[in-house]
């Protein structure tokens, strides 16, 4: 049926907001103008006749398209997207940029030329060779993440609402904050979200379905040393600076870490360092497919947070776990249909699925272990977290398609159990 998509002017009205998110805030959201954008977000949601459209105090976005099928227990479906940009690169000031046709050749971004995107440190753009592209000016991210996913669940709303022979049942629509510092879900009402299973639009390449993502611990380890006057040390001072540096220092080189590891293996990760020579803080993440396996990796870098301060007599040190998030496969895998349904959903309109493991957590994974089985599917968003950042206009369309063609196949089944 024909229809005029909106992803890319919307993806490129919201990406000229700042939403970036700030780990070190104690508030909720961490930074107030996240709800900027979900303010914009309730007032289309209601110009496209979605009359519950609301913002919480948390900055929250829900809304409603009404149940329209002559079927009965359909179950009740969320489209989630999250609002916020990552903290490792500037979301302010984002000059977006849409590159038609794209050719193949170099993009040299016109803010920072020395910011080049190319087909050798991006293969997937060859696959993208005649689509429209849309990238940051080089100075910034673009913040696809995750704002293509939230013009994929806009578009979608307004193909509902332009096509209302498309039958289905209650879908309900979320929109988070603080999804890039692992808090997107920390104050949200499952009770008013209500309902029985989720998706989110948050994913990269055309076609991927991720249900299997990482389980997530974060660990601070605290040194403390021992204060003196340097000119009147000797026999008193125990630098608590070095102390955290020798026991950086003796963490894997070959393995146990980002930048030597993929697939299923997992990671410990030093993300932040702090201190003085009294008191040192490293925080880590933590991370592995297994969950069994987070507390290993506690007990070993444990011991070797142990052995740096049997090095240094005098000095002590603290250890702190604290669960972030889990693995969504130990939901998905009581209720596979949820994933299947995605998978079809992507057939039915020809799009190759790819089933991806996700090598870090969204709002899903949460989610999930909350009582929302929680699926990602893939919005065309690639280069995250980088002024290389870029998507494809088609791949987020046909995302788009994904979901209404999943529409349809809810319409037709009722499982709701677990």
């Amino acid at each position: 049926m024909p229809y005029k998509h909106t992803v890319a002017e919307r993806l490129m009205r919201y990406v000229q907001i700042d939403t970036q998110a700030d780990p070190n805030s104690t508030s909720f959201p961490s930074t107030e103008k996240q709800k900027d954008l979900g303010e914009l977000l309730v007032k289309e949601l209601k110009s496209l006749d979605i009359e519950d459209a609301e913002m919480d105090e948390f900055g929250y976005v829900f809304g409603t398209v009404p149940y329209n099928s002559e079927i009965e227990n359909i179950p009740t479906i969320c489209f989630c997207a999250h609002m916020d940009t990552a903290p490792d690169c500037s979301g302010a000031n984002v000059v977006p940029i849409l590159h038609k046709n794209y050719s193949g050749d170099p993009i040299v971004l016109p803010h920072d030329s020395t910011q080049i995107i190319t087909t050798e440190r991006h293969p997937y753009l060859l696959e993208k060779i005649g689509d429209d592209i849309i990238t940051a000016s080089g100075t910034t991210l673009l913040g696809a993440d995750d704002k293509a996913g939230i013009a994929c669940i806009m578009d979608y709303v307004q193909f509902l609402q332009e096509n209302p022979e498309i039958k289905h049942g209650k879908i309900r629509i979320l929109f988070t904050p603080d999804e890039e510092v692992g808090r997107g879900v920390d104050y949200l009402d499952m009770n008013k979200l209500n309902a029985d299973f989720g998706y989110t639009l948050d994913g990269g390449v055309e076609g991927s379905i991720e249900d299997e993502s990482f389980s997530a611990d974060g660990v601070k380890v605290t040194f403390h040393g021992v204060s003196a006057h340097p000119g009147y040390a000797k026999n008193k001072l125990v630098n608590a600076i070095k102390v955290a540096s020798h026991f950086i220092d003796s963490l894997p080189k070959d393995s146990w870490s980002p930048e030597t590891t993929e697939h299923r293996e997992g990671f410990v990760h030093p993300v932040a360092i702090n201190g003085i020579q009294e008191k040192v803080v490293v925080d880590f993440i933590i991370r592995d497919h297994d969950t069994k396996k987070l507390a290993e990796y506690e007990e070993q870098l444990k011991s070797l947070a142990q052995a740096s301060v049997d090095k240094f007599s005098g000095s002590s040190m603290e250890f702190e776990v604290k669960e972030q998030y889990r693995n969504m496969k130990e939901i998905l895998k009581k209720v596979p249909f949820v994933t299947d349904y995605a998978i079809q959903a992507m057939k039915n309109v020809g799009i190759t699925p790819r089933p991806v493991i996700i090598r870090g957590g969204t709002d899903g994974s949460r989610l999930s272990f909350m009582g929302l089985p929680c699926p990602n599917i893939f919005t065309g968003e690639m280069a995250i977290h980088s002024k290389h950042e870029y998507v494809s206009v088609q791949d987020m369309e046909k995302a788009v398609k994904t979901m209404v063609e999943l529409t349809t196949i809810w319409e037709k089944h009722n499982e709701k159990s677990i």
